[in-house]
C-alpha cells in the first residue's frame, strides 16, 4: 500500500516517537494514546462506514467491513495498527457471526505485509504480549464454537456471558477448548453492561487499553454508559441506501440521544489515502 497522508493532527508531542520507523512511514505520523482512566481501561472503536452512514449490509457473505470498505489496504493496516496497540479487543457474538469463520483478531491477519513490524512495535517497544487477548461478549452463549478464534492456541480468547449463556456454551463443549476461557458476569439476564466487562477485563487480566470493534448494538451501549474515549473511523466513498424493511446498521444500534444528551467528539486526527478519509475523534 502507499503510506496514507495526513491532513491533520492535532496531537503531535515532543520526545521519542512511539511506533516503529517502518509504521510511522505508512500511518504518516505517530500514534499515542492518554493514560487510562482511574475506573476503568481507556476504550476506543474502530469502524469503517459508506458516506451515508451504512456499516454493514447484513447480507450472508457481505456483513463484515470489508464490504463496505472494499478491503482498503490502508484501512487494514490501520487496523492492524490499533489491534497492535490494544492490551484487549471486544467484540459482540454478532460480529463474530459476520465476519469469515478463519478470521483472527490479532494484528497480523488483516495486513500480514505489516506481521514484523507489528511485532516490533507491540513486543519491543510496548511490551505487551505478541497478540491481545479477545473478549467475545454474547448474553445468550449463541456462539459457533468451530470458528478458528476458539482453536488457534496462538489466539488467547475470554467469552464474557450470563449464566444462561454459560449453559448454552458449556452444552456446546467450551470446557474442551485449550485456549478459550469463560467468564461469567453474575446477576444478568442477557445484557451485560460496560462496566462489568471493563472491570473484569482490568481487574481479572489487567487490561489498560481495549480496542472496540463492535457490533453497533454492543459499541452503542459503551458510549451510552460514557465508555468510549475514541474513535477511530474510515469513511469509505460509497453509498449503501436505505428501505424502509431493510436493515442496514448505523455505528450506534439500538440506542438515541437527544440534542440535550448527544454526545459530541473532538477531531483529533484526519488522513486520506486515495478515495478514502481516516479518521480519529476524542470524547
Amino acid at each position: 500500500m502507499l503510506p496514507v497522508k495526513t491532513l491533520v493532527d492535532r496531537d503531535q508531542k515532543d520526545g521519542e516517537a512511539v511506533i516503529p520507523p517502518g509504521l510511522r512511514e505508512l500511518y504518516d505520523g505517530d500514534l499515542r494514546f492518554p493514560s487510562a482512566p482511574q475506573q476503568r481501561p481507556y476504550v476506543f472503536g474502530n469502524f469503517v462506514t459508506t458516506l451515508d452512514g451504512v456499516v454493514s449490509y447484513r447480507i450472508p457473505g457481505h456483513s463484515g467491513g470489508s464490504t463496505i470498505s472494499g478491503s482498503d489496504p490502508a484501512d487494514r493496516f490501520i487496523m492492524g495498527l490499533l489491534r497492535a496497540s490494544a492490551d484487549a479487543i471486544v467484540v459482540g457474538a454478532g460480529t463474530v457471526h459476520d465476519v469469515n469463520p478463519e478470521h483472527l483478531w490479532i494484528p497480523a491477519f488483516t495486513f500480514p505485509e505489516a506481521k514484523e513490524l507489528y511485532r516490533q512495535y507491540r513486543v519491543d517497544v510496548l511490551r505487551k504480549p505478541e497478540q491481545p487477548l479477545l473478549a467475545v461478549v454474547t448474553g445468550s452463549g449463541a456462539l459457533d464454537l468451530n470458528r478458528a478464534i476458539f482453536r488457534t492456541p496462538e489466539m488467547q480468547v475470554v467469552i464474557v456471558t450470563s449464566s444462561i449463556g454459560y449453559a448454552e456454551l458449556e452444552k456446546a463443549g467450551v470446557s474442551a477448548l485449550t485456549s478459550t476461557h469463560v467468564k461469567v458476569v453474575e446477576n444478568v439476564k442477557t445484557v451485560i453492561a460496560p462496566q462489568a466487562i471493563l472491570h473484569m477485563l482490568r481487574s481479572e487480566f489487567g487490561v489498560q487499553s481495549v480496542l472496540h470493534e463492535g457490533g453497533p448494538t454492543l459499541f452503542a451501549r459503551f458510549v451510552a454508559h460514557q465508555a468510549v474515549d475514541e474513535l477511530f473511523l474510515t469513511l469509505a466513498p460509497q453509498l449503501a441506501g436505505r428501505l424502509s424493511h431493510t436493515i442496514h446498521p448505523g455505528m450506534i444500534q439500538g440506542v438515541e440521544f437527544t440534542p440535550d444528551t448527544a454526545p459530541w467528539l473532538h477531531l483529533v486526527s484526519s488522513k486520506q489515502g486515495t478515495d478514502h478519509l481516516y479518521l480519529r475523534y476524542r470524547r
